[in-house]
């Protein structure tokens, strides 16, 4: 457990900034940006980084509702068992 906090950690503060853009959205948010309207960039690239993050948080709520029922039904089964003496 605490490798993969510090694992985590490590991750968290080793990353750099993502331009979540293809060259032709860029070179349009940038015309804007520099003909004074900055916030259609804004907005795209919040879409953009909202569309990036729902496949991951749809694994996660799936891997954390997995680890649940596998831990209950491991608890279930420890108690099925009988005690030995």
């Amino acid at each position: 457990m605490k490798k993969l906090v510090l694992s985590i950690v490590f991750l968290l503060t080793c990353m750099t900034g993502a331009y979540p853009q293809c060259a032709m959205c860029r070179a349009t948010l940038e015309n804007n940006v520099s003909n004074g309207n900055p916030g259609i960039a804004a907005g795209i690239n919040f879409g953009i980084m909202y569309l990036f993050f729902a496949p991951y948080l749809a694994v996660g709520v799936i891997a954390y509702f997995w680890y649940k029922t596998s831990r209950s039904n491991a608890r279930k089964e420890l108690g099925r068992r009988p005690m030995l003496r």
